[in-house]
């Protein structure tokens, strides 16, 4: 006689062969890198197929009937030639990641972020352990993708020597970096400002003097970051940790990493590091008080009711990035010489080349989005799409809330293949942006749900650059974990971050609450 199936187990053959099959898509996928570039081609093709045909559509920004320009022609290939390096060298977030990783790199490679991430977790209470650690992987956010190489493996470490299962704190850390990759914990990441560069161009598609504010997410994913860090509590001590008791940790655990207490010279370097960077905290807020101070927009380019430090033309905000590079760079510096990991100014100089040694593959991914988006927005196609797809969504009279889920749905959709949040945005924002634009939706409000989409379905997919890494984070613990495992930890995570993540954006919506600073809900076309 049959033995019945688990219902467990039946589960898991379930969800065994649908990865099996996001992984088979995935891996049929180029590099994205290559991906790019073939979008670029099949860009010039359609652009080639469809210059001769007449639309009744009008541009918005003229008036007149929309005409798509033929890439292929030959003045348009040879002006793709002689605009290739200024095409690349104009890409904005280039710079915006690599200015903000010089600082960042400094201070994760003197050691002053690791020696700070250890001395905050060590101090926490146990009873509070999980959202401390939570809390820590959402503020790593500012070193990009730091989190993922420092935080992830030390939630193991430190659950592990408090008594708990170590792959519970894995997986705890792993929803705070990546789960709620898009939420900041008061402090702005680079990824802000980054993305805005994005919204921003392909905003101008149809509004050429449409400005993003680099903060204009700023206050939903401050309090997007209460709702990650109450998530994962919840997730981690009451569903994901209880269903891990069974599993015996059976790895070799006198070779593991240990929370080692800071050395007493990490200490001196930690304290003074932190002194130096209070100091200029300080010091940078006096110099945004007077009302002649430089930060401050030049009052003809304050609107009424605004005030001249939060505008997108002051200064301030136009230092964003450079702050961040400053802010990190500061504290860096001083921990390594304090705590003697900096001999010479030749080691800060070698810790911002290998940070952007690191940032070669980027790069070169860089150099195919900025080709790609150059000829869609010159092709005329991007504008095309956003007009007809506005009329097409105008059709079928669907309520706001529901356009603004399938964008949510959309991105995590893509999400499960394209693991860069800059590639993906990058991919959809010439598209999703002007559309939603002409349907009165503002892009502060459409990057807010692409920020969503992004970030909830992140740790469920095997095509995600670092999801191995942390496959073998897990098997230091448990010999037999693997890709189903960690997907099977992670689901509740995804499901709870997927339903109250949307809730709290339509919220937002809803009761008219600020997105961030300089934000909008509504756009209104000229």
């Amino acid at each position: 006689m049959q033995q019945p199936v688990p219902e467990a187990a039946s589960q898991r053959g379930v969800m065994s062969r649908f990865l099996d099959s996001v992984e088979r898509v995935g891996n049929r996928l180029p590099d994205p890198a290559m991906l790019f570039l073939l979008l670029m081609l099949a860009v010039w093709v359609l652009s080639w197929a469809l210059s001769g045909v007449s639309f009744q559509a009008l541009d918005p920004r003229t008036g007149d009937p929309i005409r798509i320009v033929n890439l292929l022609a030959g003045e348009s290939l040879t002006a793709f030639m002689a605009n290739m390096v200024s095409v690349f060298l104009g890409f904005a977030p280039l710079g915006v990641v690599l200015v903000a990783m010089l600082g960042l790199g400094v201070a994760e490679h003197t050691g002053f972020i690791n020696a700070a991430l250890r001395r905050a977790l060590s101090v926490t209470p146990k009873q509070l352990l999980t959202p401390a650690l939570v809390a820590v992987a959402v503020l790593s956010h500012v070193a990009v993708d730091a989190g993922y190489v420092l935080v992830i493996p030390l939630g193991g470490v430190i659950f592990y020597a408090a008594g708990r299962h170590p792959i519970a704190g894995i997986a705890a850390a792993f929803c705070g970096v990546s789960g709620g990759f898009s939420a900041t914990l008061l402090v702005p990441s680079s990824l802000d400002p980054m993305l805005a560069t994005f919204t921003q161009s392909a905003a101008q598609i149809l509004d050429p003097d449409l400005v993003v504010n680099p903060l204009n997410n700023w206050i939903f994913t401050t309090v997007s970051s209460l709702l990650i860090i109450a998530i994962g509590w919840f997730v981690t001590d009451r569903i994901v940790e209880p269903r891990l008791a069974r599993m015996q940790v059976d790895g070799d655990t006198s070779q593991l990493p240990t929370m080692e207490p800071l050395t007493a010279a990490e200490r001196r370097g930690l304290f003074w590091a932190l002194v130096a960077m209070a100091i200029a905290a300080v010091l940078f807020a006096l110099s945004l008080m007077p009302g002649t101070s430089p930060w401050r927009a030049a009052p003809h380019l304050v609107p009424d009711g605004s005030h001249p430090l939060l505008v997108a033309a002051a200064p301030v905000m136009q230092s964003i990035v450079a702050l961040i590079f400053v802010f990190f760079l500061l504290p860096g510096v001083v921990y390594g010489y304090v705590a003697g990991t900096v001999k010479t100014h030749r080691d800060v100089i070698a810790a911002m080349t290998k940070s952007m040694a690191g940032m070669g593959y980027y790069i070169v991914i860089a150099f195919f989005i900025a080709q790609f988006l150059a000829g869609f927005n010159g092709s005329g196609l991007g504008t095309l799409m956003a007009v007809e797809g506005a009329d097409f969504l105008r059709a079928l009279g669907l309520p706001m809330w529901m356009t603004i889920l399938g964008l949510i749905v959309m991105t995590g959709i893509v999400n499960l293949f394209i693991g860069s949040a800059s590639a993906k945005w990058a991919l959809l924002a010439p598209i999703m942006v002007p559309l939603m634009m002409q349907l009165g939706v503002s892009p502060d409000l459409t990057q807010a749900a692409y920020r969503v989409g992004d970030s909830m379905t992140t740790i469920l997919t095997p095509l995600m650059p670092y999801f191995p890494l942390i496959v073998v984070f897990c098997q230091r613990y448990v010999k037999s974990a693997g890709i189903g495992t960690l997907v099977s930890v992670m689901i509740p995570y995804s499901i709870a971050l997927s339903i109250l993540w949307t809730l709290l954006l339509l919220a937002f919506w809803g009761f008219g609450i600020p997105l961030g600073i300089g934000a909008s809900y509504e756009y209104a076309p000229g």
